[in-house]
């Protein structure tokens, strides 16, 4: 039994289609306008005011461009743009999986805060692992909405919650106590966290809010197979297209024909790999995993390429972060007549 888990996601706050999809409600969008980016400060204007209690009201309450002009502030104005402009894909889908393709696909995304698109991934996500009961697979799936700090330890890939790290980096572990010592010059205990194994996995359900367990994402660890589970779900929910994900330790197909980088860094080395440019070591050691995807059914697959396995990469930056894109997988995957 998992319980709840992830309740940070504001999963209880939409509603569920009889497919299992999601639907914005009222009091999903209200959770927004309760966020620091969005929710009036002490001087806010009165035209500020008014409009944070009629959205409040009303949340899918039409805004007009002469009542943002009224606002005296322009950065609460460019914040109310954004996230109106926002809510409109949102709330013009039937589901917020729908509202959330067309905005990856180039419906605005470029001007949507990468936290707003985080917490839409999320959600998604604690959806699709409802009833799964398989506590690595959600430690994995949060590779696909919050950024990891890796450790290359004894030949291990660890990766760590970054902001959970720099929050005990501070505090040693010891919350407001742990900063007040460290403020006055008090050595604390450095960073401790959980490595995630069979035996303490169960711990998980309860602790999953906190985002404070480590996972092992080395060739052929549980953790890198829990992963590509999450990716083949995420493709099925989102797509309803099945594919099958597995690790490679390396890629020695003359005719490689498509690829995608499920981060940043990984994009560049794989297409710098792929028009035959030389990669340095130093770069290449940044490649934590590699992966082959393939079609159940290649007749869903631009012609050109059909029955051809996608490669796939994951690498860290210079300075051990990780940073997936979850989105790449769905705009850059080689299938025919996707809108």
């Amino acid at each position: 039994m998992t319980g709840d888990f992830w309740l940070s996601s504001g999963h209880l706050l939409l509603d569920r289609t009889p497919e299992g999809r999601l639907e914005v409600t009222d009091d999903f969008l209200r959770a927004y306008l309760a966020r620091p980016e969005i929710g009036p400060v002490e001087d806010s204007c009165a035209s500020e005011l008014a409009l944070h209690r009629a959205l409040l009201a009303n949340p899918r309450l039409e805004v007009g461009a002469e009542r943002l002009a009224a606002l005296a502030d322009p950065d609460a104005r460019e914040n109310y743009e954004v996230w109106l402009g926002f809510r409109d894909v949102l709330v013009s889908r039937d589901t917020l999986e729908e509202g959330y393709l067309a905005l990856v696909r180039g419906g605005g995304a470029g001007r949507v805060p990468a936290l707003f698109l985080d917490q839409l991934v999320q959600v998604i996500l604690r959806t699709m692992l409802e009833g799964v009961g398989e506590p690595m697979r959600a430690r994995a799936a949060e590779l696909l909405f919050r950024s990891q700090r890796v450790n290359l330890q004894d030949g291990a890939v660890l990766v760590a919650d970054e902001d959970t790290v720099d929050e005990r980096s501070r505090d040693g572990g010891f919350g407001g106590l742990g900063r007040l010592l460290a403020e006055n010059g008090t050595a604390v205990r450095g960073v401790d966290l959980d490595v995630m194994t069979e035996g303490n996995a169960g711990e998980y359900w309860a602790r999953s809010d906190a985002f404070d367990m480590v996972l092992e994402v080395g060739f052929p660890k549980p953790g890198l197979d829990a992963l590509c589970r999450v990716l083949e779900h995420w493709v099925r929910h989102l797509l309803g297209v099945v594919v099958r994900i597995h690790p490679v330790q390396q890629i020695s197909d003359e005719r490689w024909s498509w690829h995608v980088g499920l981060d940043t860094e990984a994009t560049g080395i794989m297409n710098a790999l792929y028009n035959g440019d030389e990669v340095d070591a130093e770069r290449l050691a940044r490649v934590l995993a590699l992966f082959r995807l393939e079609f159940d059914d290649p007749g869903v697959m631009l012609e050109r390429v059909a029955g051809r396995p996608v490669y796939m990469a994951m690498a860290m930056t210079a300075d051990r972060k990780l940073r997936l894109k979850p989105q790449n997988l769905l705009v850059n995957l080689p299938i025919a007549g996707k809108g």
